[in-house]
């Protein structure tokens, strides 16, 4: 019985240990990936790739395809 007990309570460990290592990860990947967007940002680096339509920074955006496209936008709206 102990020897059962003993191997039931070392795969819970290991699966603890295993999820909590993913946990982790995840944590650390979304981390980086904050920091990294919250820096291309600042620098004034487009963070979509360019793609303007959908960008989540877009309002707040000086850079010159994102002025572009505003001024395209006010365009559209003004002859409609």
């Amino acid at each position: 019985m102990s020897e059962h007990h003993q191997d039931h309570s070392r795969r819970q460990f290991f699966r603890r240990l295993l999820r909590n290592a993913s946990l982790a990860g995840l944590g650390t990947a979304t981390g980086v990936a904050v920091v990294k967007r919250r820096r291309l940002v600042r620098e004034g680096k487009c963070i979509n790739g360019g793609v303007c339509s959908g960008c989540t920074v877009f309002e707040e955006c000086g850079l010159p395809r994102a002025l572009s496209a505003k001024q395209a936008l006010a365009r559209t709206h003004r002859d409609t």
